[in-house]
């Protein structure tokens, strides 16, 4: 005991002066009162959470977006959505792929349809026009309604996509609309209207119409045909064939007028001058 008391009285004024190297001031030690002795219960040094529960606790904490997925570590979460994501986008483009597939094999048919008419129609440059040569271009119109059928049948299978593949068709939908106004003008002097073509080729203009940029475009092009026409007729002898011409080719240029053309390549080809330069000539 004698020793024990001894050691106590050694480290004590050892620590005082390590704390308190001058022992003219006070040291820490001897200004810190006695604490108090506290007895704890054995129960109060058991974990109140098991290593689980703790782990759940913190990862609400500081990770919410991780401990809401269920657990799994953050980067193989991204990893699965983006996953899923780029699967998705596989299988739209697979559907668009096939869709578009569909779509390139009616409008190869509408186009050799288109060919077959634009020959029947040249004879017409070669003499009068009869109704033999007319009628044997117009057995062409029901195959061309059927293939714009099978055309909307297709778009009804995925709605909202018409303007997406629109360009598939456009340039022979503006071709099948040259011819068809050309023949309408060769037997009647006159426009053929927009909604008349959608009537011939079975088209509905709710669902799957016929644009009114590409009528136009078409009917820009059927103005081409009539100088041509004019000088074929003319030695045929159809003297009065350039009056109607000139008289059609105003009246419709007068009319584009009005129009406020936002389309550049409509715009373009008007700016060009085609029913101008089919006026001069």
């Amino acid at each position: 005991m004698k020793y024990m008391k001894s050691a106590f009285r050694n480290a004590h004024f050892t620590i005082s002066r390590f704390l308190n190297p001058n022992p003219l001031i006070p040291s820490i030690l001897d200004s810190v009162p006695s604490l108090p002795t506290i007895r704890v219960s054995p129960s109060f040094l058991r974990p109140r959470f098991s290593v689980e529960e703790t782990f759940r606790f913190l990862s609400q904490a500081y990770f919410p977006s991780f401990a809401m997925a269920g657990g799994d570590h953050p980067a193989t979460t991204s990893f699965e959505s983006l996953e899923k994501q780029f699967e998705d986008f596989r299988m739209q483009l697979e559907e668009s792929g096939g869709l578009g597939d569909r779509i390139r094999a009616v409008v190869l048919e509408i186009e050799s349809t288109i060919r077959l008419m634009h020959a029947s129609l040249l004879l017409v440059h070669q003499s009068r026009p009869t109704p033999e040569l007319l009628e044997k271009a117009k057995t062409q119109i029901p195959v061309l309604k059927e293939l714009y059928n099978r055309l909307a049948e297709v778009h009804r299978e995925c709605p909202g996509r018409y303007y997406r593949h629109h360009g598939d068709w456009r340039s022979q939908t503006q071709s099948v609309v040259s011819l068809l106004t050309f023949m309408h003008w060769i037997e009647t002097g006159s426009l053929l209207m927009h909604l008349d073509i959608e009537e011939k080729l079975g088209l509905n203009n709710l669902e799957f119409g016929l644009d009114i940029e590409d009528y136009l475009v078409g009917v820009c092009f059927m103005s081409n045909e009539l100088p041509r026409y004019v000088v074929n007729q003319v030695i045929a002898g159809d003297y009065d064939c350039p009056r109607k011409v000139l008289k059609f080719l105003t009246d419709l240029h007068a009319a584009f007028l009005m129009l406020n053309l936002r389309n550049d390549f409509l715009r373009k080809k008007f700016d060009d001058g085609i029913l101008l330069h089919c006026l001069q000539e």
